[in-house]
């Protein structure tokens, strides 16, 4: 296994420390390859470390202009901060360059969505959950995205694949309430808030709506 791999597999067990000491033999072994550049700087992320990742996914960049994943990574490291136009130039790079992963379409489709441009976001984010289907959060956000275009039946697709994904997606059971709500179907909908205050039951929302509904049977 080499250095790059062993450090991946440290990072995915939470060993930063073996993660970063793999990275850094990888660039001693290897200082023009841009991927160790690009692992270290995820590490320093993780760690809290963003102004020295920031300089390892630009050192990547410098070695390779094309080094997609670097965009990526920066992306992330702006859309943290909430520099979302930054961040979204980035993801477009990123994918200029030939990133097309779920993950990718998933976080410039979140970023249109902070930029108050849900339309534009839509198809990326549909783009994200036929990449990988399993992505609760990513079938969610997707939900979220084609309510606020009051495409109601499509949202609740969604949700309800979110839910199967993940039962305890207290903010899925909610927008499926709201849904029916919207629809006029009230018991159904009491019925989707209790859900999700049975999960989380200090859910504001949930409460709210229930109440609301509630008193006006």
């Amino acid at each position: 296994m080499d250095k790059n791999q062993l450090g991946v597999q440290y990072m995915q067990e939470g060993n930063w420390e073996e993660a970063a000491k793999a990275f850094n033999e990888a660039i001693e072994e290897n200082p023009n390859d841009p991927v160790a550049y690009i692992n270290f700087g995820n590490v320093l992320s993780a760690v809290g470390d963003d102004e020295k990742a920031l300089k390892f996914y630009q050192k990547a960049i410098e070695i390779d202009e094309n080094a997609a994943a670097a965009y990526y990574s920066i992306g992330n490291l702006l859309f943290s901060k909430d520099l979302f136009n930054e961040a979204k130039n980035m993801f477009e790079t990123a994918m200029k360059k030939g990133l097309n992963t779920s993950d990718n379409y998933f976080m410039l489709g979140l970023t249109l969505v902070q930029l108050n441009q849900g339309r534009f976001a839509l198809p990326y984010l549909q783009r994200s959950v036929e990449l990988n289907g399993t992505d609760a959060e990513a079938r969610f956000q997707y939900g979220l995205a084609l309510a606020q275009l009051e495409l109601i039946d499509e949202s609740m697709v969604q949700f309800t694949k979110c839910i199967e994904l993940d039962p305890n997606h207290s903010d899925a059971y909610y927008n499926l309430g709201v849904s029916f709500a919207f629809k006029e179907n009230a018991q159904k909908a009491i019925e989707m808030f209790n859900k999700a205050l049975d999960i989380q039951p200090d859910h504001l929302l949930a409460g709210h709506a229930k109440k609301l509904i509630e008193n006006n049977l």
